[in-house]
C-alpha cells in the first residue's frame, strides 16, 4: 500500500500524517515487531522501517546505538523484510529506509520484488539522488513501489525540482543539517523548504529530523504533510531496555502524545 493512501486520510482530517522510524532487529527481530505494531496501534499512520548497516550516513549517536545492537544480534536483511510484511499486515503503509549499499549488494530488481513480495510500499534512500539511482527508479516503477529521495536545506531549486519529479508517495525533507537525533527546538529551515519543494510537486512533503514530543509535532503539522520521528522513539526503547513492557508502554506514550500533536495544528 502507498504511503499516499494515509496522506489522503490525514488530509482528509485537516491534520499531518505521522510518521514512525525504528531499525529492524532493534531490540531484536521479534521486539522490533512487538515496538513497530504498538507505535501502527497508538498512531502512527506511516512506518519506516531502518535496515540496519555499517557506515550510516544520517544516523546519529541514538540511531546508531540501536542499530549497533540489530547488527550485534546478527539481523539480516532476510530478517528486515521479515519485520517489513509483520508491520505492513497491519494496513499501515511501511517502508524500509536503507542505504544504497545493501541493495546493490543483493541486487536492485531482486531488493525491489522482495521488498514488494513482503507487502512494503517502497524505500526511503537518504545516501543516494535519483540522478544516480535509474536502476532503482525503473525497478520501483515497474512495481508501483514508493521512491522516496531526501531534499534539503542546502539543496538549490533545482535540485529539489529533480529530486521531486522522481518521487513517489512523498518527499523527504530534512528540517536541519546533519545527523539525525531529537532536539530542543525543531529547525527554522524547515517551514522554507517545505515551502520551496511545494513549488515543484503536488507530493505530500514530510519533515524529518528532531522533533521529541508532541508540542515540536503540532509546530510542524502546521506546515508540513508529514512529521517524521525516529531518534525519540529509539531513545524511548534504548532507556528502558531493561524491562520490555516498560519500554512498549513507554513507546505506546510517546506515540499518542506524537498523534495528538499532528493533530492539534
Amino acid at each position: 500500500m502507498s504511503t499516499s493512501v494515509a496522506f489522503e486520510k490525514a488530509k482528509a482530517e485537516d491534520r499531518a500524517a505521522l510518521v514512525g522510524y525504528l531499525p529492524a532487529g532493534f531490540p531484536s527481530v521479534e521486539g522490533s515487531i512487538e515496538a513497530l505494531t504498538t507505535m501502527v496501534e497508538a498512531g502512527c499512520d506511516i512506518i519506516e522501517i531502518g535496515l540496519p548497516y555499517s557506515d550510516p550516513v544520517m544516523d546519529g549517536p541514538t540511531i546508531q546505538d540501536a542499530v549497533q545492537q540489530a547488527l550485534d544480534g546478527g539481523v539480516r536483511v532476510d530478517d528486515v523484510f521479515r519485520v517489513v510484511e509483520a508491520v505492513a499486515a497491519t494496513g499501515v503503509p511501511t517502508l524500509v529506509m536503507t542505504s544504497w549499499n545493501p541493495i546493490e549488494r543483493r541486487g536492485v530488481d531482486r531488493f525491489a520484488q522482495q521488498l514488494q513480495d513482503a507487502g512494503g510500499a517502497g524505500l526511503i534512500t537518504p545516501d543516494i539522488t535519483p540522478d544516480f539511482a535509474p536502476e532503482w527508479i525503473e525497478a520501483a516503477d515497474a512495481r508501483d513501489l514508493d521512491k522516496v529521495f531526501l531534499v534539503a536545506p542546502s539543496s538549490t531549486d533545482e535540485r529539489i525540482a529533480m529530486t521531486t519529479a522522481q518521487c513517489r508517495g512523498f518527499v523527504y525533507a530534512t528540517a536541519v543539517m546533519g545527523v539525525t537525533g531529537a532536539r530542543a527546538k525543531t529547525s527554522e529551515l524547515a517551514a522554507p523548504l517545505v515551502a520551496r519543494t511545494r513549488q515543484t510537486t503536488d507530493l505530500p512533503v514530510g519533515v524529518g529530523l528532531g522533533v521529541s514530543n508532541g508540542a515540536q509535532a503540532a509546530e510542524m503539522a502546521a506546515y508540513a504533510d508529514g512529521v517524521i520521528v525516529g531518534s525519540a522513539f529509539v531513545r524511548t526503547l534504548l532507556d528502558n531496555r531493561s524491562d520490555e513492557q516498560a519500554a512498549l508502554k513507554a513507546l505506546a506514550h510517546l506515540t499518542e502524545d506524537l498523534a495528538a500533536g499532528v493533530r492539534a495544528r
